[in-house]
């Protein structure tokens, strides 16, 4: 049993008061971690414009002979805006709403049989 003579704190209330300052400390890391992972992904989102943009940039000054196989850059642009628009449904949610069940393609090499030899 515990003795109090009235001048200090219980140990129950010690206690308490160390997992409110515990739980506030975490509140506050958590917090950080928003920040930190909002900051990180607002700077995803630019580089994948940079990359969309030198990928068109790339795409208008390709070489007009194709060879049999070439860098799809109109589907790489399609994922990319998939993805940019993804990052900022999530930074800035415009309300409750279904997820787009869609998956990246990821398949950037074209066949090009127009140039393959015909026996």
């Amino acid at each position: 049993m515990e003795h109090t003579n009235g001048r200090g704190p219980t140990w129950h209330g010690l206690l308490a008061s160390l997992l409110i300052a515990s739980y506030l400390m975490t509140y506050a890391a958590n917090a950080h971690d928003d920040a930190l992972e909002r900051e990180q992904l607002t700077t995803l989102a630019r580089q994948i414009e940079l990359i969309d943009r030198l990928a068109e940039h790339t795409t208008d000054s390709a070489p007009e002979a194709r060879t049999r196989y070439h860098f799809d850059y109109t589907r790489l642009r399609d994922d990319l805006r998939r993805v940019r628009i993804g990052i900022q449904d999530y930074l800035v949610p415009r309300r409750a709403q279904p997820r787009d069940p869609a998956a990246i393609d990821g398949n950037y090499t074209q066949r090009d049989d127009r140039n393959e030899r015909q026996p």
